[in-house]
């Protein structure tokens, strides 16, 4: 789940031929289509260099914490902030490799903040989702997208890459080239048979040994608890009593397991586009499938209404002809240029990633007009761009190893054939156009190095601060029913609802929701029961 954006958007893409759940993050289709038109502008004008001064490195003086002996190092160490990417401040922090046995080694966490502009409240860290976005490069390329022109007058605004992420010590699997069959390759036989249940067993088995060897000891310490952890670590060293946190899809979960392991550390904690803790992987599997069929049918009742729409009759008669196109592609898949074949799992993520941003339904129509006059082009454009696979086939950042990693060690799977088979049975049912492609996702992580041992359930973190809970009531990759439960789960939540589209609504949505937000981190004022924009 997740850049706003989320194998599914919180959740995930448990092999690499079977889909599972989708990732949630702000690294949404809008973020990426803004740096598509700025590529475009700047071919059209000519590239600008900004003369920017030195800075003098500055440190951070972190707060007197009581902790074990063996944290105490960590706990505090000076920060040395130095000038990078136009203005802002970029340092690395040290933490422990395992939070159980913090003397047995010690990973590296990468942080950037842009400085308050006004009078300084304290440290604003914010969370893109995923899991395995890239906070780091979402406050470096976007921070007016991750916050608005408020929260920068009053908070140092910082981006951070949990444990395995990014530019901290980062999970490591394949190269670029055996990453695209990891992800585009096509199973061959019938999906859900014996043969190709075994075919992806094998790619699953292949890669999570690949992750093994390349990333080593880290691999099973990339869990939300440990990056939990972290954050506690990042706000004590960054000398900030309380967390003031902004956390986006996956980052919701990773901010309300915060709240429960330290509750008395909570300052003001905005958690939007929330994950539900209480969902097992194959209730959040079966909600993100609903939820994305669900603004399917928005955008072709949109669609519909325009002129140049490839579909014609009702809502209805549209997702017949989508059903009927995946199973083509299932059945004969479309060669693109560069050799790789549009399969039905790549167009259902091609489907997926333009419905995190209702902005971007005008690419969805693009997409599906050049995918039924038999072209591939645009569907691995947008494939491409979920994925994060760059023009030149490389890939921008790791955040698909990330979000297996991480995935695999917060949930618990099983890859029982007959029990996979009786959820794709399930899936069909309730999502008949989407939701079989987004079957059989328990093979990756059933198949994983590490296997966890995690049981999820409700999260109340007792005795926190108010912890604002936002929901848009159509959201695809982390539908409402999830902000609806955490809201309820938490023992001081408070749900803020946007009544819309697109995953996640601060700073995207209308003035009523980013003045109700800003309220909350900057005065405290908590929205009123009910609150609806």
């Amino acid at each position: 789940m997740t850049t706003r954006h989320g194998h599914s958007d919180a959740r995930g893409r448990s092999a690499a031929r079977t889909t599972g759940s989708r990732r949630g993050g702000r690294r949404s289709a809008r973020t990426a289509l803004v740096a598509v038109a700025a590529i475009v502008a700047l071919t059209l004008t000519g590239c600008v260099t900004w003369f920017i001064p030195p800075k003098t490195a500055q440190t951070s003086t972190p707060v007197a914490e009581q902790v074990a002996a063996d944290l105490q190092p960590f706990y505090s160490q000076v920060l040395t902030w130095k000038s990078c990417a136009s203005g802002k401040q970029c340092a690395t922090a040290k933490a422990p490799l395992d939070w159980k046995n913090p003397s047995s080694g010690e990973i590296e966490l990468a942080l950037i903040r842009q400085t308050a502009k006004g009078t300084k409240q304290g440290s604003l860290l914010v969370n893109p989702g995923g899991p395995g976005g890239s906070g780091y490069d979402f406050v470096r390329d976007s921070v007016d997208y991750a916050t608005d022109s408020t929260l920068q007058q009053h908070f140092d605004v910082v981006g951070f890459d949990p444990r395995g992420v990014g530019h901290s010590t980062a999970v490591k699997c394949y190269d670029a080239k055996q990453m695209d069959g990891y992800l585009y390759d096509i199973t061959p036989g019938t999906r859900g048979s014996d043969a190709w249940i075994a075919e992806n067993t094998s790619v699953s088995k292949d890669f999570g040994s690949a992750c093994a060897t390349n990333t080593g000891a880290l691999l099973e310490h990339v869990d939300t608890v440990s990056a939990a952890r972290d954050l506690d670590l990042l706000r004590a060293v960054l000398g900030d009593k309380k967390l003031n946190y902004l956390g986006y899809s996956y980052g919701t979960y990773l901010g309300a397991v915060y709240a429960d392991l330290y509750p008395g550390k909570t300052g003001r904690l905005v958690l939007d586009g929330a994950l539900d803790p209480a969902a097992s992987n194959f209730d959040v599997t079966k909600v993100q499938a609903q939820g994305f069929e669900s603004a399917l049918r928005a955008y072709l009742k949109d669609c519909l209404a325009q002129k140049g729409c490839p579909f014609s009759g009702s809502v209805d008669d549209a997702m017949k002809t989508i059903s009927d196109l995946l199973a083509s592609v299932e059945r004969s898949p479309i060669r693109n240029s560069d050799g790789r074949e549009l399969g039905a799992n790549t167009l259902v993520t091609a489907i997926i990633y333009p419905l995190y941003d209702a902005t971007a339904w005008s690419y969805l129509t693009d997409m599906f007009t050049s995918v039924m006059k038999g072209s591939a082009s645009t569907a691995f454009t947008l494939a491409d761009a979920y994925n994060n696979r760059q023009s030149d086939g490389t890939y921008g950042d790791n955040s698909t190893e990330a979000f297996m990693a991480i995935n695999c060690l917060d949930y618990t799977y099983d890859a029982d054939p007959a029990t996979m088979r009786a959820q794709a049975a399930e899936l069909s049912k309730d999502a008949p156009v989407i939701g079989p492609y987004m079957s059989y996702g328990d093979i990756g992580c059933a198949n994983w190095p590490y296997t966890s041992t995690v049981e999820r359930g409700p999260i109340a973190a007792k005795g926190s601060a108010p912890i604002l809970v936002v929901g848009t009531t159509n959201d695809p990759a982390t539908p409402y029913v999830w902000a609806k439960n955490l809201a309820g789960e938490l023992e001081n939540g408070h749900l803020l609802t946007y009544k819309g589209e697109g995953h996640t609504a601060y700073n995207k949505s209308n003035s009523c929701v980013n003045g109700a937000v800003d309220d909350f981190l900057v005065k405290g004022t908590i929205p009123e029961a009910g609150k609806t924009c």
